[in-house]
Formats: C-alpha cells, sequence, structure tokens
C-alpha cells in the first residue's frame, strides 16, 4: 500500500506538470493569434486563473538527497534562462543526454550523470520527464518566437510595398 501510495502521489505530481504545460501551450499556440482581441484576454485570463490554481496543489513525495541536487542542478540552469537561452539550451540537452541510454547528439555532463546514477529508478524518470518538458516547451517557445518575427518581417514587406 505504501508503494501505491507514493505511486499515486507521484501520477498527481506529473498530472499537475501535464496541466501547467498544457495551459502553457494553449497561451502560446498560433491558433490565440487569429481570434478577437476580447476573446483573446478572455482565455488569457482564464488561462492565468487556472495556471494559478493549478500552482496552489503541492504534491510531494520525500527524496533522497541525489534527487534534491539534481533538481537543484536543473533549476540553476532553468533560472539563466531568460539570461542566455541558446546556452541554457544546450546545457538541458547535455543533462537530458546523462539521463538517456540512447547515444545523446552531444555532449553529457558527467557530474549530472553520476547524480542521477544515485537516484531511485523512479526519480530518474521523474529527472528525465522533468528535463523532455523543459527541453519541449523551449522548442514550442522558439517555434513561437520565429513565427513571430515571420509574421513582423511580412507585415513590414506589406508596409514598405503600400508605401511604394
Amino acid at each position: 500500500r505504501v508503494e501505491a501510495f507514493r505511486d499515486a502521489a507521484s501520477a498527481m505530481e506529473q498530472e499537475k506538470e501535464i496541466l501547467l504545460e498544457m495551459i502553457h501551450n494553449i497561451q502560446n499556440s498560433q491558433d490565440m493569434r487569429h481570434i478577437s482581441e476580447g476573446e483573446r484576454e478572455e482565455l488569457n485570463l482564464t488561462a492565468n486563473r487556472l495556471m494559478g490554481r493549478t500552482l496552489t496543489v503541492e504534491v510531494s513525495v520525500e527524496t533522497f538527497e541525489s534527487l534534491l541536487h539534481a533538481t537543484k542542478m536543473i533549476d540553476e540552469i532553468v533560472n539563466k534562462l531568460l539570461d542566455d537561452l541558446e546556452d541554457a539550451k544546450i546545457r538541458l540537452m547535455s543533462l537530458y543526454g546523462a539521463c538517456t541510454s540512447d547515444v545523446p547528439a552531444g555532449p553529457i555532463d558527467q557530474k549530472f550523470q553520476s547524480v542521477v546514477i544515485g537516484c531511485a529508478i523512479e526519480d530518474q524518470k521523474k529527472i528525465k520527464r522533468r528535463l523532455e518538458t523543459l527541453l519541449r516547451n523551449l522548442e514550442n517557445s522558439e517555434k513561437s518566437i520565429t513565427l513571430l518575427e515571420h509574421q513582423k518581417s511580412s507585415v513590414r514587406q506589406s508596409c514598405n510595398s503600400k508605401q511604394d
């Protein structure tokens, strides 16, 4: 029963992450740019309210020191995301490479790998899932930025054509 209880709590943690990711994806989806300003504002208010409510749920399964150390290493990179997006992405990919049994495309963070090896199997899966989510969110954000830049350049070209 104890293991079932821990598994249920871990599943709830994962469900929370999935909900937060879904809300984030909706807020940053391309479809949001194709609806009226009023609808967009209403959807953003609803998404922010749901995000806030989701963040008030705190599910915690006590972990060993190795998981805490691995989480701290990931958090340090996440906190520097806005300063240097490309470097943070490369560093997150090297952490992810340390968690996968496949041959990674890039370098592996050996220090992180030794910390992850010290974690329980379930904790290793949790770390890998978190890194996958972070990398997926970065990829989605980069696509949104690229689309916005493309739209801006199209608008500028259109405006320049009209001026000529």
